[in-house]
Formats: structure tokens, C-alpha cells, sequence
């Protein structure tokens, strides 16, 4: 511990760090951030953690992936957290405001895979729709008659095609600070945009504009900003039968008794197509580890170990029955031994 002590005052002399081995030890839980998709996984980690003797339960906050990034790299020490959690990978500005910060050394570990959701209380109609249909539905603005993008005139959903419900278009979902959010616009709206003839054309010639029409979302009421908390947007769902809601597939799983998941381009969302690739909502969740705080905030080595460990992330582990689609085995195995190796991320890892 005293070489620790010396190697790490002599990086604070040079202005690498601005702190020293005691004041980073005077916290002895772990604290982790980020994506309320990744939360409730991370959190049966911890829990399991706290329960065979790896330390105390780490601390495990609902920030959503931006807002998680945001604390996790703004530097080194005691008051910023261990991880943190993302329902997306991070980008390039991310990594570059670590950088700035002094994180110089973080840890990615890809930890499974999840599929976005449009789901509805059983006790509503029942849909079935196209990602140009969700296009459609909560753009802001839309190609019109000729072609050229107006605002949004769709009220209901069969304003978009008669044999969809008579019903009011409104979808519960969550914040720009949410990795659902990014996930959302790049897997369903970009997609969906580019299924239109005239929006398919704008991108060839003005890929700006392409990009400002799958990017907005609609602020008429039709697309309703329900926080970073998932279990309120299930709440919600079950108090208005004909509104929809956007959210990860393990809320879905755990409320079957509750909801009903909407088929995307004919194909349900189930642990087998998104573990498969037909559904076409599938996404990798990740956790990012600040390898400067290992073995000074105590556990975070074995914390790692637990999360990448078969018990955890295996088809039969106990994340999968949470919900979480797992890994296909040997990608698995390269991930846990780079994570327990607390290999690192280059700037050319990063998009």
C-alpha cells in the first residue's frame, strides 16, 4: 500500500490526479450510475455480491446512460462514482471528456444483450406495427403530399393506416439523457425513416436535414417524456389502456401478466428473436469500469469477477432470469477474461 501511496502522490505532483491513496480510500462501498435498463442487473449483481462476502452492497443509482457518463467522467477520487452503467456504447465525446477529466483508464465490458420494446396493457388493442409506421406516428415532421417534410398530421393511429386502432397516438418513453432514448432513435426512427421513399432520397441529398427528421420527436403530446424510471412507465400503462410505452425487454418480461409486447415487422419480442437477431430492437448493454479506483475502493476487482462470472451472465445464470438475453458463450468468455484482465479502452475503440 505505501508504494501505492507514493506512485499515486507523485502522478498528483504532476497533475495527472488531484488526489491521494487516503482520501480515495475514505469511501469503502462502491457506487455505480448510469442507464435505468442496465440498473436492475447491476443491482442483483450487487446484491449478490454483498451476500458472499465481496464487501458491502455497492450503491447502484438510476441515472440514465448520458447522465451516468456525465458523473463518471468527470474525474478521479472519492466523490466520483466506480461504473457505470449503458444501455448504449460510448461515444467518442464521452471518452474525450474522460480523457480531459484524468479517467484515463476505463474499462469496457459488453454484459448482454437487450431488445427495445413498444409494449401496451393487455387490456388495450392489440397491435401489430412496421418501424415506418412508428416513423409515422411520433416524428416531428413528415414527408407530405409532395414529398417535402411538414409537421406531423397524424392524430391517431389509423390517420397512419386504416387497419391500425381509431385511438388517440399517444407513446410513454424516456428523456434525452436516456440510452433508450439514443437506442430508440437509431434502431426504430432512423430505420423507419429510411423505408420512406422521399426520406431515403433527402439522405442522398441532404443528410442533414435526413438526420434532423429521425431525430425529433414529436412535442404535441403524441410522444410523452416519462423519466428514467421504467416501473413508472408500467404504471402508467396499466392506468391508460390505449397508450404505448418504450422500454427494455426485461420490463416487459417481468410484467407479462400485465403487458403485451408489439411485433415490429411481423416479429415478436422474445428472449429467442433478440437473442437471434430477427427482432430488429436488439441492443448490447455495457458497464464501464474506472480502473484508476481498482484496489483503492475495495471490491471492485471481485465485483467484475461476480458480473462476468457464468453464474451471472450464462443462458441459465441469474441475470437471464431477469430478463437479460445472454452472450453467445465464446463471445462471453473473451469479454470476462478481458474484464477480469481490466483491459482497457483506446481511442480507436471508440465510435
Amino acid at each position: 500500500m505505501l508504494n501505492r501511496f507514493i506512485a499515486l502522490t507523485a502522478l498528483a505532483a504532476t497533475g495527472t490526479i488531484t488526489f491521494c491513496a487516503p482520501a480515495l480510500a475514505q469511501r469503502d462501498q462502491i457506487r455505480i450510475v448510469g442507464s435505468s435498463t442496465v440498473y436492475p442487473f447491476t443491482t442483483a449483481v450487487a446484491e449478490q455480491f454483498g451476500k458472499t462476502g465481496g464487501g458491502k452492497t455497492p450503491v447502484v443509482e438510476s441515472t440514465g446512460t448520458g447522465g451516468g457518463f456525465k458523473l463518471f467522467c468527470a474525474g478521479v477520487g472519492p466523490t466520483h462514482p466506480d461504473l457505470t452503467n449503458a444501455s448504449r456504447a460510448m461515444r467518442t465525446s464521452e471518452f474525450n471528456d474522460c480523457q480531459k477529466n484524468g479517467v484515463k483508464d476505463v474499462v469496457e465490458m459488453k454484459v448482454g444483450i437487450d431488445g427495445l420494446t413498444i409494449a401496451h396493457s393487455k387490456g388495450g388493442p392489440a397491435i401489430k406495427l412496421t418501424l415506418t409506421q412508428v416513423f409515422l406516428a411520433l416524428a416531428e415532421k413528415v414527408p407530405g403530399a409532395d414529398g417535402a417534410l411538414v409537421a406531423n398530421p397524424n392524430k391517431n393511429w389509423s390517420d397512419i393506416d386504416k387497419s391500425l386502432p381509431n385511438i388517440k397516438i399517444e407513446v410513454l418513453g424516456p428523456p434525452p439523457t436516456s440510452g433508450t432514448r439514443d437506442s430508440f432513435h437509431e434502431l426504430f426512427m432512423e430505420v423507419g425513416a429510411l423505408s420512406i421513399p422521399a426520406l431515403a432520397e433527402l439522405r442522398k441529398k441532404d443528410a442533414k436535414s435526413f438526420d434532423n427528421a429521425w431525430k425529433s420527436l414529436r412535442k404535441d403530446g403524441a410522444y410523452v417524456e416519462a423519466g428514467e424510471n421504467d416501473n413508472v412507465i408500467v404504471q402508467k400503462l396499466e392506468a391508460n389502456k390505449n397508450a404505448f410505452g418504450i422500454f427494455g425487454f426485461s420490463f416487459l418480461d417481468e410484467n407479462t401478466a400485465k403487458l403485451a409486447g408489439v411485433a415490429m415487422d411481423g416479429v415478436e419480442p422474445t428472449y429467442d428473436t433478440i437473442s437471434s437477431g430477427k427482432y430488429k430492437g436488439a441492443r448490447p448493454l455495457f458497464i464501464y469500469v474506472k480502473k484508476q479506483h481498482v484496489g483503492v475502493i475495495p471490491g471492485i476487482d471481485k465485483l467484475v469477477a461476480e458480473y462476468v462470472s457464468a453464474k451471472a451472465m450464462s443462458k441459465d445464470g441469474y441475470l437471464a432470469r431477469k430478463g437479460l438475453v445472454a452472450l453467445p458463450k465464446a463471445e462471453a468468455e473473451t469479454i470476462a477474461k478481458n474484464a477480469v484482465a481490466m483491459k482497457t479502452l483506446t481511442a480507436a475503440d471508440v465510435k
